[in-house]
């Protein structure tokens, strides 16, 4: 049976292939939504989040605080594989509902907290719920691949805006409401997305096939090239911008609290700039070339951030030629991740994938600092240059990728 004949309201093969039918589209949206909503939270946070510690029990220790707000993200790489393994075994809707109930559980918590301990017990419950592999396996079940990097990518410009969105509102919301009222607020969006996966997310038949073991997953060469690939990905992006900031304020004088009328507009251009390439690559059958030219695109920032640190025009260029890599990257590797896992393990499968994303995160910020540290900013961009090019090679051997769903409706 074609995957296709799972949806609702889904047209015959030949129509369905000219577009995502209505099913496709309400639950990439509201997908998209759910990951908005709780990252908003999440993001309004980090502007500001070192200047509220101060004034809580324990908030004069700098180590404790960057311990406090880097502890979602840490409990996050650890429990990506379990929950998307459950969601394999019990269903992606339930676990993401129970992982978003702790995400307001830990809200709440650092919502009253008068204390940073207190404060990275609530953050680390927030990271409990780590459903980001069960969301994205989710979208991946309720589309069809021809134009599952499309859902994807309304995911990855969905975080994208949301980032630039918080950038904006965190100092003043800040300012004007506090920030218990904006743990409060992460509460409430947190419910919201509850509402979102309760009774907007269409419901999608379980895909009936042999439990996989998990060795098998962790193993398979091409999955294996992507969830390195990740892990570059989020490693240039996090020791980048340990650069950056100030690099936007010395050279291109720019003041920090103007930075957002460069980043939002560059994500605004840069997600549009990317969607010819991802909408031919899908239609033709093309995305190995699409992806070995959004990794390039991404080796040409690195080398364009190393050489051009002193000339602000080109920092803005460069940041610009870096979204459109990582906005392409962003869609295209999850929809890679879900073809080419059994069907009984995506949920694993993009799990391993977030896991991989976290320590990229984790391991791109603290090298960022040690190099600017101990070396210079541009020893960062070269290192993120040199990882770059390592996946670039690794990533040429992968073979095309075959539209499975093509002939699953010849089937």
């Amino acid at each position: 049976m074609s995957f296709a004949t799972n949806l609702k309201d889904t047209p015959d093969p030949v129509a369905a292939a000219a577009g995502m039918t209505r099913q496709e589209v309400r639950a990439s949206s509201a997908l998209a939504s759910v990951f908005a909503l709780r990252m908003l939270g999440l993001f309004m946070l980090s502007p500001v989040f070192a200047l509220y510690a101060r004034g809580l029990e324990g908030g004069d220790n700098a180590v404790m605080v960057g311990l406090a707000l880097g502890m979602f993200s840490l409990v996050q790489a650890f429990f990506q594989i379990p929950f998307g393994m459950a969601s394999d075994r019990f269903g992606r809707k339930p676990v993401i509902l129970i992982g978003l109930a702790l995400f307001v559980a830990g809200a709440l918590i650092c919502a009253f907290a008068h204390s940073l301990l207190w404060i990275m017990i609530g953050r680390g419950i927030q990271g409990l719920g780590a459903i980001s592999a069960a969301i994205t396996a989710l979208v991946a079940d309720s589309t069809r691949e021809q134009h599952r990097t499309k859902a994807m990518a309304m995911i990855g410009g969905s975080i994208g805006l949301t980032f630039a969105l918080a950038m904006v509102l965190s100092p003043v919301m800040y300012q004007g409401m506090g920030m218990a009222a904006m743990f409060g607020l992460t509460a409430v969006l947190g419910i919201g997305a509850m509402a979102l996966v309760k009774w907007i997310v269409p419901d999608v038949e379980a895909v009936k096939s042999e439990r996989v073991p998990f060795r098998t997953v962790l193993m398979l060469p091409e999955l294996m090239r992507l969830n390195a690939g990740v892990f570059v990905l989020h490693f240039a992006q996090m020791a980048m911008f340990v650069v950056l900031p100030a690099a936007l304020v010395h050279v291109a004088d720019i003041p920090v609290a103007s930075h957002w009328k460069i980043y939002l507009p560059v994500m605004l251009v840069s997600f549009v700039a990317m969607l010819p390439a991802i909408f031919v690559g899908e239609k033709y059958g093309k995305m190995k070339p699409v992806f070995l030219g959004a990794i390039a695109l991404l080796l040409v920032s690195q080398i364009g951030f190393w050489l051009g640190m002193q000339h602000g025009l080109l920092l803005i260029t460069f940041l610009f030629v870096f979204f459109i890599a990582f906005n392409t990257l962003e869609a295209s590797q999850p929809s890679l991740v879900s073809r080419l896992a059994p069907p009984a393990a995506k949920g694993a499968a993009l799990g391993v994938y977030n896991t991989m994303q976290a320590l990229g995160i984790a391991a791109g910020a603290a090298s960022g600092g040690l190099l600017t540290q101990y070396v210079n900013s541009q020893a960062v961009f070269a290192l993120c240059a040199g990882l770059t090019l390592i996946w670039l090679i690794i990533a040429a051997s992968m073979p095309e990728i075959a539209r499975r769903s093509k002939a699953a409706a010849q089937a």
